[in-house]
């Protein structure tokens, strides 16, 4: 592990672990974002697990979910357009990318819904803006902190908070994630757990050189306490997570690695409610095809074998994935066999007990909007159906507003 803190580093520094000069990566990102008064929090509710798949970088929508039996989707791709033949087929209509076929058979299982034309108003091509807000479910930027985030704010005036309810894979904290009261982990890996705490001294150094706590409100005291909450969720899953060894076969690809880490904690931790993952390589402007299909089919299989854990261990009446990313392609393929920066696209919601199949309308490629589809469905009425659903939290207040949630869960 490169951010593995040594015993020499720990006393060499000394420094404050708040600011970074002896941190792990995954524990010094985590404060940036919980710059804010921090307090107990709560969980959402008592048995339900939400897992939250983030395909970063854009992934290309119509390649995913196949229009294919409309002719102007060939005539806007005609080199990475996939035919009728190799598409996984879902109706008359619409089909999976050929190489989803672990998806494709949940989705035979009525275990998959498929959310066509998803995105929100004034849509913008930007990475990092679109990311924003996803994560924040606040594209007029007057919403603070993130939607998961703020659900966790809203439940802390009912109940204390386990510091594993709501967990994070990822080298930085994700938005989503980001609260004012409540403080959640966010951890590379979970061999960052067991690396950090394979010794109860170096547990120890690791709390001490905090120091006293800072002014209560202050910068420095915010971040003592979300290290802290970091540690307390170490010292939680150190104990738990030997205790469960995944039975399914993980590929060893950022899809395959994540999953596996995912039901490695909803195996072992019984309080964790939210885990919240994300993997890249969707920003597909050039040789779309190979690259695409492989993310897809890492995707697929991980998934697929995660959905088979949950059922092998008695927790798929419990848990839900759901799938997105920050925004689609553009319809027309581009001068390098790729797809550039475009708006609305499908989202996934996969379990036992969501309602499976398409929501939604086919895309209409014959009416876009600056050579993008037209979204017809806002995200934040996914989150809605989730936060109320699923989640057990108000969607009115956590997403300032009221939305009509889709009927995605039995």
């Amino acid at each position: 592990m490169s951010d593995f803190l040594t015993r020499r580093d720990l006393m060499k520094n000394g420094g404050v672990i708040a600011i970074g000069l002896a941190a792990p990566k995954w524990l010094s990102t985590i404060t940036a974002a919980d710059m804010m008064k921090q307090s107990k929090g709560g969980k959402p509710s008592s048995d339900t697990i939400l897992v939250v798949c983030q395909l970063s970088g854009g992934n290309d929508g119509l390649n995913t979910v196949v229009p294919y039996a409309d002719s102007l989707y060939y005539k806007s791709r005609p080199t990475i357009g996939h035919k009728e033949d190799v598409v996984l087929k879902l109706n008359e209509s619409l089909g999976l990318h050929p190489s989803m076929k672990g998806v494709h058979e949940l989705y035979k299982e009525g275990k998959v819904a498929v959310i066509q034309n998803v995105g929100y108003p004034k849509p913008n091509r930007s990475h990092f803006k679109s990311m924003d807000i996803w994560q924040s479910a606040s594209p007029d930027d007057k919403l603070k902190h993130g939607w998961i985030g703020r659900a966790f704010d809203i439940s802390s005036k009912k109940a204390a908070m386990s510091p594993v309810a709501a967990l994070g894979l990822s080298t930085e904290k994700p938005l989503a994630l980001t609260a004012e009261n409540a403080s959640i982990p966010c951890f590379a890996s979970l061999a960052d757990v067991s690396n950090m705490l394979g010794d109860k001294s170096s547990e120890s150094m690791l709390r001490e050189i905090q120091g006293p706590d800072a002014m209560m409100g202050s910068a420095t005291r915010v971040v003592q306490q979300a290290n802290r909450s970091a540690l307390d969720a170490m010292s939680i899953l150190s104990k738990q997570l030997a205790g469960f060894t995944p039975k399914q076969t993980y590929n060893d690809d950022p899809f395959g690695k994540g999953f596996k880490q995912i039901s490695q904690l909803i195996g072992a931790s019984p309080a964790t409610r939210v885990v919240y993952f994300s993997a890249g390589g969707f920003d597909t402007h050039a040789r779309q095809i190979d690259t695409h299909a492989k993310l897809l089919e890492n995707f697929s299989n991980a998934v697929t074998a995660f959905q088979r854990e949950m059922e092998a261990i008695g927790k798929a009446d419990k848990v839900v994935v759901l799938v997105f990313s920050e925004f689609g392609r553009r319809v027309n393929e581009n001068a390098s066999q790729g797809t550039d920066h475009g708006a609305a696209a499908p989202m996934f919601v996969i379990g036992k007990n969501i309602k499976g199949g398409i929501h939604g309308s086919k895309p209409d490629l014959s009416n876009l909007q600056d050579g993008d589809l037209k979204y017809k469905i806002d995200f934040r009425e996914v989150y809605a159906a989730t936060l109320d659903t699923w989640v057990g939290s108000d969607s009115e207040l956590v997403l300032g507003q009221k939305f009509n949630a889709l009927p995605l869960f039995k």
